[in-house]
């Protein structure tokens, strides 16, 4: 059944965008098959809905659908519109038509929203803001929107989505906050806030619902220091991290230093006249003392002498950018009052963002309803991780966090506290942690636990002796041994205290796994301790195993690390397809290796044929229907391969690096497989996402 639904501004400034963007990652989070499509672009097709997901692009300009209209050709223009929808139609199950935006002329941009949706046969959801609104003011923009669609009881209009809910006056100007003391609203139930605070909107009905409520986020329009820098033209005279770290509020400093502590908050873009070195040297030793100012913008075309660069150069190495404009202070604030700047097409991270965030304040009930309108489901990537959230919610497990002085894991473990995916126990110094978790603006839950190692080794000591006493162990050697946190955190699993630990993020892969193979040991059942990783591809999750423990299995090896893979991909919603990978595909190819693959994969037949598996099979085979039917064109599994075995660890290990990096995917992992209690790895460059899922993959991994 196909469902199609445009999505309809009632005025210039709502976040169309990242509306459309974030409704579609909710569908995708039940399994709707979603795609975005846009019939008339008024911007650079580059811009960041681009890159959204799964995306269409009109090759219909503003300019030219409004010349088409003024001449009274509106009909070729539907024509045109028409004829690109028919031909991409067929390659999802729900198609969100992101509505034309207003520009100069709000009269046409709506005529022409009524006239699409009238033309393609779509639903229609109104979106619109409530920054500075009243109920009734909404109330009004919405009945006016209704109009060219005959109004507000017309059966083509479904519901509306408020956006920039509780926002502030601000942002009225600018995406940037000047000054402003607003703090983010962390988290709220959508039926309990939403439909409260806009109970009194008499346009709802059961036919028009409410089906999403927005609240304002400071991090939604919190651009990279490279992205002002593009805005506004910038000289760098220090790079600094100019592509990872982000402005949250902009402050103009004019005032003594003494008098400018106060405002030297993390996030904050200082802009000061050049000559004003007493500032810059304020603001350096603020950074290096733990502050993360991300910039200073020096006005007036002031240059710094090779003293006071010398005296910035540790600031910079901590990532503190110093830029330079030749306009005066007064003039630079204005600049950057008015400059928004949507999500580029390389800020990733903020673009996923956007797009988690609003889905989460998309009307879960309304879109369940959707989803069983449709009869194909896939496992995409959005739908993969709303299932481990949600599984990790209800499983309310505690997860400890050895490294709790690294402040990805600190902002991770909020993270997973606030939204109720797991309870997360960090592991340092108390004060410490506070202090790191202030500087980076975290605003740590109140149900965060840490614990000081200090203070809770001796409760370890005896435990540890008793599962390491006949290697030798001591008691002085335990409470030594016990002061590096990762091991303490494994004792802290051994005995129960914890459902999982977490790890990797500043240590390497074998600092996290050496102490779960001596302390947790292999259950009964396994033959050995493997991994996989979770690859998000466009379309949907892959299993890549094993690409981080064993270096040379053979045959029966490879085929219990199959059997594990295949149950965890059970596990976590994946129906598992077995793609046994060698240089070969059946009989093309002899050899050793390809040999110990076939005779793995007979070995998983036989062990468990109720599993779905087939090797030797090429990479390629395994994946691409287009080459599996040339070279495999009888196999249950080639071409649709959901979870990929490699021969070694070299293959395995080298060829996950290069489809994550070159894909530029999300993967998560290694997963640990065949412990007793579940212990998991980071990468080193993992992301505040990356360390989020991974909790909640251990916290799911903890029900089995």
């Amino acid at each position: 059944m196909k469902q199609i639904i445009l999505l309809a501004p009632t005025h210039p400034g709502v976040g169309l965008i990242s509306v459309s963007m974030g409704f579609v990652r909710a569908l995708e989070s039940q399994g709707v098959n979603t795609l975005l499509f846009s019939p008339i672009q008024f911007y650079d097709a580059s811009a960041s809905d681009n890159i959204s997901g799964k995306v269409i692009n009109s090759d219909i300009s503003f300019e030219d659908a409004e010349t088409l209209v003024s001449e009274g050709n509106s009909d070729i223009l539907l024509e045109n519109i028409t004829e690109q929808f028919e031909a991409i139609k067929n390659t999802a199950n729900t198609i969100v038509i992101k509505g034309v935006l207003h520009r100069n002329n709000k009269t046409l941009a709506a005529q022409l929203n009524a006239q699409i949706a009238r033309s393609l046969g779509a639903s229609v959801i109104i979106v619109t803001n409530s920054i500075s609104k009243s109920s009734k003011e909404i109330n009004e923009l919405i009945e006016l929107t209704a109009i060219p669609y005959g109004g507000i009881k017309n059966s083509r209009l479904i519901g509306t989505i408020i956006n920039q809910v509780e926002g502030p006056k601000a942002i009225q100007n600018t995406n940037i906050l000047f000054e402003a003391e607003h703090e983010n609203i962390i988290d709220f139930s959508f039926n309990n806030f939403s439909k409260q605070a806009y109970k009194n909107l008499t346009v709802l009905s059961k036919q028009f619902q409410l089906i999403g409520a927005i609240p304002w986020d400071r991090k939604l329009s919190a651009p990279r220091v490279i992205d002002v820098i593009k805005v506004i033209g910038a000289d760098i005279i220090a790079e600094g991290q100019i592509k990872s770290q982000r402005i949250f509020r902009i402050s103009i400093f004019a005032r003594t230093v003494n008098n400018l502590l106060s405002s030297m908050t993390p996030g904050t873009l200082i802009v000061s006249a050049g000559d004003r070195i007493d500032i810059l040297m304020a603001v350096c030793l603020a950074v290096t003392s733990g502050k993360t100012i991300p910039a200073i913008i020096l006005t007036g075309g002031y240059e710094l002498s090779d003293t006071v660069k010398e005296f910035c150069a540790a600031a910079i190495r901590c990532g503190l950018t110093i830029l330079s404009v030749p306009t005066d202070t007064f003039h630079t604030a204005i600049m950057l009052q008015n400059i928004k700047i949507p999500p580029p097409s390389d800020d990733s991270d903020r673009i996923e963002y956007t797009k988690d965030f609003i889905a989460r304040y998309i009307d879960k009930e309304w879109i369940k309803q959707q989803a069983a309108k449709v009869y194909e489901k896939q496992l995409s990537p959005p739908a993969f991780r709303f299932q481990i959230i949600e599984k990790a919610k209800k499983a309310k497990k505690t997860i400890v966090l050895p490294e709790g002085n690294e402040p990805r894991t600190i902002a991770a473990a909020n993270v997973c506290v606030t939204r109720g995916i797991a309870n997360c126990i960090l592991l340092g110094d108390i004060e410490e942690i506070k202090v790191i978790a202030k500087n980076h603006a975290i605003n740590l839950h109140p149900n965060i636990e840490i614990r000081d190692p200090s203070s809770i080794i001796e409760e370890y000591v005896e435990p540890m002796l008793k599962i390491r006493a006949h290697k030798g162990l001591t008691e002085i050697m335990a409470r030594e041994q016990l002061k590096n946190n990762i091991i303490l955190g494994t004792m802290m699993l051994s005995v129960g205290d914890v459902d999982g630990l977490v790890s990797g993020a500043v240590h390497t892969t074998a600092d996290t796994i050496r102490p779960a193979f001596q302390l947790i040991k292999p259950a009964p059942s396994v033959k050995l301790v493997s991994s996989i990783f979770f690859m998000c591809m466009p379309e949907q999750v892959l299993i890549f195993g094993d690409c981080a423990v064993n270096p040379e299995p053979d045959a029966e090896s490879l085929a219990d690390i199959a059997i594990q893979s295949a149950e965890s991909a059970k596990i976590f919603g994946i129906e598992p397809k077995i793609a046994m990978i060698s240089y070969s595909t059946g009989t093309s190819g002899s050899g050793t290796e390809v040999e110990k693959v076939a005779q793995a994969t007979n070995i998983v037949k036989k062990l468990r044929p109720d599993l779905l598996i087939d090797g030797p099979l090429q990479y390629d085979s395994a994946i691409i229907p287009q080459v599996a039917n040339k070279k495999a064109p009888t196999s249950p599994v080639a071409g649709k391969a959901t979870v990929i075995i490699f021969p070694d660890l070299n293959t395995g290990n080298t060829t996950y690096k290069a489809v994550q990096r070159s894909a530029d995917i999300l993967c998560i992992g290694p997963m640990l497989q065949g412990l007793n209690k579940p212990v998991n790895d980071l990468s080193r460059g993992a992301t505040i996402d990356d360390i989020i899922y991974t909790i909640a993959i251990t916290a799911v991994q903890s029900t089995i």
